[in-house]
């Protein structure tokens, strides 16, 4: 049970503790979103359940940048430092952040990490949030953008499930999609129409990690969100 948001009975964190809460984690979020512009790097929240595929997305998007582009990673989990160590054998420079019992990061916590990692030597920061389809979303962490990654074998209702995470969503990455042929119960459209109900501005992206398919689509997402950062284009709110 997550002890700083409140989740499960909301008799058990007082609304004015949990406000009071968001309040102080949102002072820290602008602080770094300060960071981030001044050293001229992106920074994205990269949410998913466990098993989405997170990880396996962003050492795919290492390959397929191939030194074109420098990116770097704070990698949020309740133990061990796998994913990251996973990340570092991809060539992204990449530090772990273990939570212990919390379902999620913070704003504190991504600052604290900041000073560990030399993050202002890339252009794409990806912040890839312990995995959980709820307490993610309810925290600002300084980012430019949400992007949640949600895998083909998952089920078709998890948007209608867990709108929360969906709705704060600038991009939805569909990925293991190299797998469908092996799904035929799962269907595509029921996956985007649940999506479409959920997210303001639905925004799906189907990509496989492993056969590459949809890479560079996500690489031309991911500079249009940069350029329109620089040019102070708006973003949907997080």
């Amino acid at each position: 049970m997550c002890e700083s948001c409140g989740c499960g009975d909301p008799e058990v964190v007082p609304v004015e503790i949990q406000e009071g809460l968001l309040a102080e984690n949102d002072r820290i979020a602008e602080h770094n979103r300060h960071h981030f512009a001044e050293s001229g790097v992106l920074a994205v929240n990269l949410m998913g359940s466990p098993g989405s595929g997170k990880t396996a997305l962003l050492e795919a998007t290492s390959r397929a940048l191939d030194g074109s582009r420098g990116v770097a990673a704070l990698s949020g989990d309740l133990a061990t430092d796998r994913d990251a160590e996973r990340l570092r054998s991809a060539g992204i420079p990449s530090l772990s952040v273990t939570t212990g019992s919390a379902c999620h990061l913070d704003a504190r916590l991504v600052h604290h990490a900041l000073h560990e990692l030399p993050w202002q030597d890339a252009s794409w920061l990806f912040i890839e949030n312990v995995g959980n389809l709820v307490c993610p979303a309810i925290y600002d962490l300084g980012q430019a953008a949400n992007v949640v990654a949600l895998s083909v074998t998952e089920g078709e209702d998890k948007p209608l499930k867990y709108p929360v995470m969906f709705r704060k969503a600038q991009l939805v990455v569909l990925t293991k999609v190299d797998l469908l042929p092996h799904l035929p119960d799962v269907s595509l459209g029921a996956i985007e129409d649940a999506l479409g109900r959920t997210m303001p501005e639905p925004d799906v992206l189907p990509v496989s990690a492993v056969t590459g398919e949809g890479m560079n689509a996500w690489l031309d997402w991911l500079t249009r969100l940069e350029k329109g950062v620089e040019t102070g284009a708006p973003v949907q709110a997080v």
